[in-house]
């Protein structure tokens, strides 16, 4: 009996602070993000006054990397399938930043307090890092394809071509083009 009180506190204390998952609203929809986290709009604007980051790709990238999670990691390795072992890379939060690259936004930008689980800091760092691969690469700044198989293999694999042969990293760049899509469109009825 005890047990079954303690779980009704918690779901009441989940629900009284507008949900236990990181960001709230419908992850699929960026108007509910937004109705949910009015401090990302500010976010979202900084980054494009900043950046020249549209909304509409920023968010998308966020999905597909962490979906609004700002805790996210990626799995850990596992020894025959059951011993956990490091994880496969050092990359976090919401915009799945590796240590390497977060390194390398703080010492570009020169800003020290900026911290990969916060939503406005990972939209800095998106826009930090398609606006390189917009200067390094040629890439336009609303081709969501492109500046994703930039961000998802690097710059230098991005330039050799190394997600040419990967069908998974192609995929990975057209399911976050046809979210961009969908924000964009949504982005019409609910404008920040």
């Amino acid at each position: 009996m005890r047990y079954r009180s303690k779980l009704v506190v918690l779901l009441m204390l989940c629900l009284g602070v507008g949900g236990c998952a990181s960001g709230g609203g419908n992850p699929a929809n960026i108007c509910s993000l937004l109705k949910e986290n009015r401090s990302w709009v500010k976010d979202a604007r900084r980054a494009q006054k900043r950046w020249g980051l549209p909304t509409h790709v920023g968010f998308a990238f966020v999905y597909r990397e962490s979906s609004f999670n700002a805790k996210a990691k990626p799995p850990r390795k596992k020894l025959l399938g059951v011993v956990p072992l490091g994880r496969e890379s050092s990359a976090y939060g919401y915009a799945q930043a590796t240590d390497e690259a977060w390194k390398d936004y703080r010492r570009a930008t020169k800003k020290r307090l900026v911290q990969r689980d916060d939503f406005g800091d990972a939209l800095d760092f998106i826009g930090w890092y398609n606006s390189e691969s917009h200067r390094r690469l040629g890439l336009s700044k609303w081709d969501t394809y492109n500046l994703y198989l930039a961000y998802y293999s690097g710059h230098g694999g991005y330039a050799r071509g190394h997600w040419k042969k990967s069908a998974a990293i192609k995929g990975y760049a057209n399911k976050t083009t046809r979210q961009a899509g969908i924000y964009a469109r949504q982005l019409k009825r609910c404008p920040i």
